[in-house]
């Protein structure tokens, strides 16, 4: 069964299932596509995206603000612990830090990723972490903060293998998106070959990053089994092991017994 770990189910594009969620579900499920997680990026619009994926048993959900969300209200821990404590909540996140995107003093992303840390932290849940240009910075403030007492997840992995070692040394998972089959990606592309199977997770980061060949298009969580089909290919694996593989993976790092 296909586990699309990260996205975005708020923000994806409905109008090729007559504006229906329940349509878009449909479908998606008819891909092979067994289980999704919802990632928050903001804590305003959280309360209608739990609204829209509760009735789906086969949907969690995160919490957390985006490392690039400037003007919205900043997350405390209490605000974090709350919004956590709801039974499909199984993560804290996506956090980190994006210095692609941002620009000037961004001392309010490094504390804004202490924050979500320590919530982690105290909530028992992993951490899913964004991490652009800031390779360095992330890393030592994983370090600092004791983000391996939490655990998570380095997702929409674009860095080099010296930072995804690191992150496995800290107990985290990599999980790849649509990137991988770019044909750019020849350097992602090795790290996902180095990546020990049992670390492994994959995801859409719907609604943006399709896969090739709709790279470009709108992405949705059907287009998962390019990302997979792509990662067996370069592990000289068959693709319905690597799903496999991934879907234990995802539900050992989030704690879920049983996949809806």
């Amino acid at each position: 069964m296909l586990i699309d770990s990260h996205c975005h189910l708020d923000r994806v594009d409905l109008s090729p299932y007559q504006n229906s969620f329940s349509n878009f579900m449909q479908h998606t499920r008819d891909a092979g596509v067994g289980h999704m997680l919802c990632v928050s990026i903001d804590l305003e619009s959280y309360p209608e995206m739990l609204a829209l994926v509760l009735p789906y048993e086969e949907i969690s959900v995160s919490v957390g603000v985006h490392p690039n969300d400037l003007d919205r209200r900043e997350p405390s821990v209490e605000d974090l612990l709350e919004l956590a404590a709801h039974p499909r909540n199984v993560a804290i996140g996506e956090t980190g830090l994006d210095f692609f995107r941002s620009e000037g003093d961004l001392d309010w992303q490094r504390k804004r990723f202490r924050t979500h840390i320590q919530a982690a932290i105290e909530a028992g849940k992993p951490l899913i972490i964004h991490t652009r240009d800031a390779r360095q910075e992330t890393l030592e403030i994983m370090m600092e903060e004791k983000a391996e007492q939490a655990g998570g997840v380095l997702h929409c992995f674009t860095e080099n293998w010296d930072m995804a070692s690191a992150g496995l040394e800290m107990g985290f998972y990599i999980s790849f998106s649509g990137i991988v089959t770019f044909n750019s990606a020849d350097a992602l592309r090795d790290v996902a070959a180095r990546v020990p199977l049992d670390r492994l997770l994959i995801e859409t980061d719907a609604p943006y990053l399709a896969p090739a060949p709709y790279r470009g298009k709108p992405n949705e969580p059907k287009y998962l089994y390019r990302v997979a089909e792509t990662i067996a290919e370069l592990r000289d694996m068959e693709t319905e092991e690597l799903v496999a593989q991934t879907a234990v993976n995802f539900q050992r790092l989030f704690g879920i017994s049983k996949i809806a």
